[in-house]
């Protein structure tokens, strides 16, 4: 194979395709597309969502939000779990220190009940001895 073949030239990607990113709309450009949806007529949705570059399934989301929360419901919203409250993070932490202070206090009780043992063997061990 030859190096002017044309399966040896590098290949340049383009740069604007390298890093996609996804689209943000702001509360009001989420408002007015909802307006804009609701004036279309039947049977022009499809082409309308095309256009713009949008799925169904988000307008729909934009107006259960809407119908929900209001204009609100609109506004951006960071993405993944929400962060926990601080109460909540101070109730998790009571509760692994509880678990913890409750499995120690099981073995602390364990512990005596085998001196309790211990004990008795000892006494019955020394009983014997003296008789």
């Amino acid at each position: 194979m030859t190096t002017n073949s044309p399966l040896a030239a590098e290949i340049t990607p383009d740069p604007r395709l390298e890093k996609r990113t996804r689209r943000r709309f702001s509360a009001a450009e989420k408002q007015r597309l909802l307006t804009e949806a609701g004036a279309l007529a039947h049977g022009e949705q499809g082409a309308w969502l095309r256009r713009n570059g949008l799925y169904a399934a988000q307008l729909s989301d934009w107006r259960k939000q809407h119908a929900e929360h209001g204009l609100e419901g609109l506004q951006s919203q960071a993405p993944g779990r929400k962060a926990a409250d601080a109460r909540d993070r101070q109730i998790a932490s009571l509760q692994r220190e509880n678990h913890r202070l409750s499995r120690r206090a099981e073995v602390a009780e364990q512990l005596v009940e085998l001196q309790k043992k211990v004990f008795q063997l000892v006494e019955k061990a020394q009983q014997e001895h003296r008789s």
